[in-house]
């Protein structure tokens, strides 16, 4: 059991604000959130202050008489350890399997946590308490099985508006710039795909229901870690805002890593209010290596996705007629990074192909 509770542990250790899971801290007031640094630790206590003084109080509450109060009541974090297929083929577009991800609790409770009203549907309709069983239960043998996974409802409706006045107030500063390519620099770029972008680390004013939106994202994966396929999740991208501006532009067929730049899943949440396919068009569609058939994903609101990110799912996002926002987070496996990195700084990488790591260019 204490072997059991110690792996738990191990797997909740990421950076709650960038999201890096190696050479963590841990707060020394509530003992349950990790931060990469002091300062990360220090830009992201607006947000942690309400559930660190609650864990500390429920610490206290536990306390025999007597007894000392937890170290680092300044809320200084302590070193802690450092943590070390497909569908079956069909004759037309299938529907990926689904859960649906009912009251998500607001910014402050930890996944899992007892007393969270956190629940997800599974298609068979079992009902899982927390984003740890929709992680184990659902996504990690979905993903094992189908390589693509849907999640409806991720966040709930209030968060969702919450995450796309954001976008939106984002896209009225004029950030966002025109998608680029990474395996070529090419004039019909537009040709190819027409959305427009922005990088999000989660620290910028105005951001903030991004970042908790990532923070979810880095709890389901977080959760998965260790048991999809073989890879070991060791960090992510920042997440990247796309709109597609609805005057019929999407992309072309194409593979988010064709060249082992790292990033193995694809992670994508939309924005998309009373989205119709028919109207809007708008859809991502995926074709499964191998298989006759394909999977249509509509842009939903409030819908997660993820799939694998190399040559497994080749995907295009079919010609879009009103304003399409997604957000997307791309997950690094540890050992591809490092080889990545590696003939990066060589030069050993394929002739005319270049890649800005730590970020892609890829959208879905």
């Amino acid at each position: 059991m204490e072997k059991q509770q110690s792996d738990l542990d191990r797997d909740r250790q990421y950076c709650e604000l960038c999201g890096k899971m190696e050479n963590l801290l841990k707060c020394g007031r509530c003992r349950n959130s990790f931060y990469c640094s002091k300062e990360h630790q220090k830009q992201h206590w607006k947000m942690h202050k309400l559930i660190c003084k609650e864990a500390d109080k429920a610490q206290l509450s536990k306390q025999k008489p007597g007894q000392a109060a937890p170290s680092g009541e300044d809320g200084a974090p302590e070193k802690c350890q450092e943590k070390k297929s497909s569908p079956e083929p069909a004759d037309s577009a299938a529907s990926p399997p689904r859960a649906t991800n009912t009251d998500a609790p607001e910014v402050g409770d930890r996944a899992g946590e007892e007393g969270s009203n956190n629940t997800a549907t599974t298609p068979n309709g079992q009902t899982s308490s927390s984003p740890q069983k929709l992680a184990t239960e659902y996504i990690v043998p979905c993903m094992n099985k189908h390589g693509i996974c849907v999640v409806d409802n991720f966040l709930g409706a209030d968060t969702g508006l919450g995450i796309l006045d954001n976008v939106k107030a984002l896209h009225k500063t004029g950030r966002f710039t025109d998608g680029q390519l990474v395996s070529q620099k090419s004039d019909s770029t537009k040709d190819i795909r027409g959305d427009k972008i922005t990088w999000i680390e989660g620290r910028e004013p105005g951001c903030e229901k991004i970042l908790f939106l990532m923070s979810r994202m880095d709890d389901l994966i977080r959760h998965c870690n260790g048991k999809l396929g073989n890879y070991t999740i060791n960090g992510r991208t920042k997440a990247m805002v796309a709109c597609y501006p609805g005057n019929g532009t999407g992309y072309v067929r194409h593979v988010d890593n064709p060249n082992g730049d790292g990033r193995c899943v694809t992670c994508i949440y939309y924005l998309n209010k009373d989205w119709n396919a028919k109207e809007h068009g708008g859809l991502l569609r995926i074709f499964p290596e191998g298989k006759a058939q394909f999977a249509d994903i509509e842009p939903k609101f409030d819908r997660l996705l993820l799939f694998w990110s190399d040559r497994r799912n080749p995907h295009e996002v079919q010609p879009a007629f009103t304003t399409r926002y997604a957000i997307t987070v791309w997950y690094f496996d540890a050992d591809e990074r490092a080889r990545a990195k590696e003939k990066y700084l060589t030069g050993a990488g394929e002739k005319g192909v270049k890649v800005e790591l730590g970020k892609s260019s890829d959208p879905s």
